[in-house]
């Protein structure tokens, strides 16, 4: 079996207490990182890293808040301090909380706080540690939802859209000095908190209906891209945004 290139790299993970995030760390730490796992669950960061550490991996869970810098830096400077530097970002932390109020272009406030401006301050604190170590990879949590043009979310499309200006911006401006930097955009994803509302099997009829094959996404489908993303094999690729959503075809 090829070696990947991830053993013994340091990987954040900004949202990693469960669904894509979770799925993710749990692999990076399968392909051998050192993986520090923020969430601002209370516990949640903890659960993901103890899962972790029970499978023989290595990981360290830090509890912070995307929306704010202090607690971002702390974030950064946790890995560092613990494991001397960072490799790997995978910025997937998202404010789901403020959907239901995202109705329409008014209602913008928090999920463009979180959803983007989160995601700049932590590139902001993470690429400084990687350029110190020669580079690194960069993943950012873009979504279906930038390319859709849906009546409402519009603060969430809005910012997942802005993710992809970012994401080729950074790739630009610091390609040359070996930081690469590229999103991915999940369809329909079945998380555990997706499967566990009311509406599920409603929710995957029409998903299904949408897709060109026989079951919707799991979690682990993004983790693989972004482990891919973030080796060796994925060296050539950088400034994308790749859409993972089983050929979706909207309507």
């Amino acid at each position: 079996m090829a070696e990947s290139g991830l053993g013994d790299k340091v990987a954040v993970v900004a949202g990693g207490a469960t669904g894509i995030g979770a799925a993710t760390a749990k692999r990076l730490a399968e392909e051998g990182c050192r993986v520090v796992v923020g969430d601002p669950a209370d516990g949640g960061g903890r659960h993901t890293a103890e899962e972790i550490t029970s499978a023989g991996g290595t990981a360290t869970p830090v509890s912070f808040d995307l929306a704010e810098e202090d607690s971002v830096r702390t974030l950064f400077d946790t890995a560092a301090t613990t494991y001397g530097g960072v490799d790997l970002l995978f910025n997937v932390g998202a404010d789901m909380s403020t959907l239901r109020g995202d109705t329409d272009v008014v209602d913008i406030d928090l999920a463009m706080t979180v959803n983007l401006r989160g995601y700049v301050l932590s590139m902001k604190h993470a690429i400084p540690l990687m350029l110190a170590r020669g580079g690194g990879v960069i993943v950012n949590m873009s979504s279906a939802a930038a390319f859709q043009g849906e009546p409402a979310r519009p603060a969430y499309a809005t910012a997942k859209a802005g993710i992809g200006a970012l994401t080729r911006h950074v790739a630009s401006r610091w390609g040359k000095e070996g930081i690469r930097c590229n999103a991915v955009a999940p369809g329909f994803t079945a998380t555990q908190a997706i499967r566990s509302v009311p509406q599920w099997p409603d929710l995957q009829s029409s998903a299904l209906k949408r897709i060109r094959g026989t079951r919707v996404g799991e979690p682990t489908d993004v983790a693989g891209l972004v482990a891919f993303l973030m080796s060796d094999d994925g060296s050539w690729i950088n400034g994308q945004v790749l859409n993972i959503d089983g050929g979706t075809v909207l309507r």
